[in-house]
């Protein structure tokens, strides 16, 4: 198939015949027709789990053995791509290097066009390069489209390199598919607004980047319950939020999870392992690792 395929054969291209009169439409219908177009979304995810949960292994394996996590895209699909990693940081308190984020046309193009970066075959190759690609790392490749040569091209290189690759579009059938060895593909049907792919087609991919960040972050012992024990208390309300987050994990009052927090020198993991196996600060560290950052494991070592 010609990566100069037409797009009038892209589901993401094609006229919606269910909203062909939204300038005559009221304000009120036209948000019930939106949230009824959003409702698609969901089902069209649900269809697209087994792959889903493919990525997540692979991308779990690539952490384990010290691999990265690279979304690349162009446009709106790169830009979903560099939030999702950003959020990690703040989130899992990984650093910024674990989970990375590449735009077609660099940082410029999260606000402003970059003419001609995503027609590039070469570009997404040398980004590449620049973060020293291994055959540790995962690369997820983002196109809405699924024929975006900056993606093809990134695919391309990181085959060569031997990292696990990932096409991620939003039609059936996308020759970005055909450049790795897990492809994802969920069809939401036509935009709201023809050829608008940050709608239904945004909406998808941040739901699916969510999975893979957050289920792999989960996979890793970054999450105890359904608490962010490694989430970066860097301002005020994330100070709190980690105070309650110690109690949560502990059942402890304000006051004892304050005082374990500031024992822990702000590390709440470190504070949680304190309150549940009565140890010090230095034994509560030597147990996580010990139990390779997973809490629950430290309560049997």
């Amino acid at each position: 198939m010609s990566e100069k395929v037409s797009i009038e054969h892209l589901t993401t291209e094609r006229q919606n015949q269910h909203t062909l009169n939204l300038d005559e439409l009221s304000i009120h219908e036209a948000c019930q027709l939106m949230n009824e177009e959003d409702a698609q979304v969901v089902p069209a995810v649900k269809e697209v789990l087994p792959v889903v949960e493919s990525v997540i292994e692979q991308v779990i394996l690539a952490f384990r053995q010290g691999g990265r996590l690279i979304y690349m895209g162009a446009g709106t699909s790169g830009r979903l791509g560099v939030l999702d990693a950003a959020e990690c940081v703040p989130t899992f308190g990984v650093e910024p290097t674990m989970v990375i984020g590449l735009i077609a046309g660099g940082q410029k193009a999260m606000t402003v066009a970059v003419e001609g970066a995503e027609d590039s075959l070469l570009l997404a190759e040398v980004d590449l390069q620049q973060l020293h690609l291994t055959a540790k790392d995962v690369v997820i490749g983002i196109a809405a489209s699924g024929r975006t040569p900056y993606v093809i091209g990134g695919l391309r290189y990181a085959e060569k390199v031997g990292a696990t690759t990932v096409s991620f579009a939003c039609n059936k059938k996308a020759l970005i598919s055909n450049e790795a060895q897990l492809a994802i593909e969920v069809d939401c049907g036509p935009e709201f607004l023809t050829g608008s792919t940050r709608l239904k087609s945004g909406t998808a991919q941040k739901l699916i980047l969510n999975m893979i960040s957050t289920i792999s972050m989960i996979g890793i012992g970054k999450v105890y319950g359904n608490l962010m024990v490694d989430v970066q208390p860097t301002n005020e309300k994330l100070i709190e939020r980690a105070k309650r987050i110690i109690m949560a994990a502990t059942e402890v009052s304000y006051e004892v999870a304050e005082d374990y927090f500031e024992q822990a020198n702000h590390d709440v993991k470190v504070a949680i392992v304190m309150i549940l196996t009565g140890s010090d600060a230095d034994q509560a560290n030597e147990r996580l690792i010990a139990a390779k950052g997973f809490i629950r494991q430290t309560k049997q070592s």
